[in-house]
């Protein structure tokens, strides 16, 4: 196991306490808002989603296969606690999108089954209006709340 995945396994454990507390807004700007001035950019995303990637990418191919897209899904089931439901997770706008985006169906735009770093980099700019709920190119707060 790579130690930065087990980095990740800890973020997200962190995530599913948040998101339990029912502060997702402040966990994602924590986790994504590289600068810290309270927005996430496109290109936070961007550099935030590469990260992920590579993390999942266990044999370091650049291309996200099933077994790995395994690992992302058991992941994403811990950050939303044990029965899917979130526990009070708001999934409505960015925190449904970034779920959303970080599916197989959401990234692979060849539709091959794999995913490769081209792919899911491009996904990011398709996610990232989906994030920015009131569109004015920072994801913050705010967007949190509609």
């Amino acid at each position: 196991m790579k130690p930065i995945f087990a980095a990740l396994a800890l973020t997200l454990m962190s995530g599913a306490v948040l998101a339990q507390q029912g502060n997702l807004g402040a966990h994602f700007l924590e986790q994504w808002d590289a600068d810290a001035d309270g927005g996430v950019t496109l290109a936070e995303v961007v550099t935030k989603r590469s990260d992920v990637f590579n993390m999942f990418d266990q044999d370091s191919d650049q291309t996200l296969t099933a077994a790995e897209w395994a690992l992302v899904e058991e992941h994403m089931s811990m950050e939303l606690g044990t029965d899917g439901a979130g526990h009070g997770m708001n999934m409505a706008a960015p925190g449904k999108a970034v779920h959303d985006g970080m599916t197989p169906a959401f990234n692979d735009a060849d539709g091959d089954g794999a995913v490769t770093t081209e792919e899911f980099d491009a996904a990011s700019a398709k996610l990232f209006p989906l994030m920015d709920v009131d569109g004015d190119g920072a994801v913050t707060a705010a967007d949190f709340a509609h």
